[in-house]
C-alpha cells in the first residue's frame, strides 16, 4: 500500500488530484477533516463517483451526499457535550480552567447504494456494526 498525502487549495486542484488518483490501479481516497474539503464535499463525492473510486470520509455528511463510508466523531454528541461546558461557564467556572476534551463517541456510516454502484460487497458483519446504513 502506498500513501500519497495531498494538500489542495481550490476546486480545480481537487479535480486534478482526484483524477490523478483515479488513474492508479486499485486506488482509493481517505478524505481527512479540513474546511476546504467540507466546503467542497459535493464536488469530492461527485468526482469519486465519476471515477468509480472508493473513498472514506470523516463525517456522515459526505455519506449522505453519496459517499461510500465515513468513520469519525459524532458531531451531535460533541454539541451535547459543549452545552455542558456552556452550563459550567454560566455557573461561574473559568473557561481557561476547563479541560480540553476530545471526541468520545465515533460513528460508522455506510452507503450501500454507493457500494453497489462501485461493485463493492459490504459484509453483513460490517453492516451490523455500522451506526447508520443508507440504502
Amino acid at each position: 500500500m502506498e500513501l500519497n498525502p495531498v494538500n489542495v487549495r481550490d476546486p480545480s486542484e481537487i479535480e486534478r488530484v482526484v483524477t490523478a488518483f483515479a488513474r492508479s490501479p486499485n486506488g482509493g481516497m481517505i478524505v481527512t477533516a479540513s474546511p476546504l474539503a467540507l466546503l467542497h464535499r459535493e464536488l469530492i463525492v461527485k468526482l469519486a463517483a465519476r471515477h468509480e473510486m472508493p473513498a472514506v470520509y470523516n463525517l456522515r455528511s459526505y455519506v449522505t451526499s453519496g459517499g461510500l463510508i465515513s468513520y469519525g466523531p459524532d458531531i451531535v454528541d460533541n454539541y451535547r457535550r459543549a452545552a455542558g461546558y456552556v452550563d459550567r461557564v454560566l455557573k461561574g467556572e473559568q473557561p481557561a480552567d476547563l479541560p480540553v476534551q476530545a471526541p468520545t463517541k465515533f460513528e460508522l456510516v455506510i452507503n450501500l447504494k454507493t457500494a453497489k454502484a462501485l461493485g463493492i460487497e459490504v459484509s453483513a458483519n460490517m453492516v451490523a456494526r455500522a451506526d447508520a446504513v443508507i440504502e
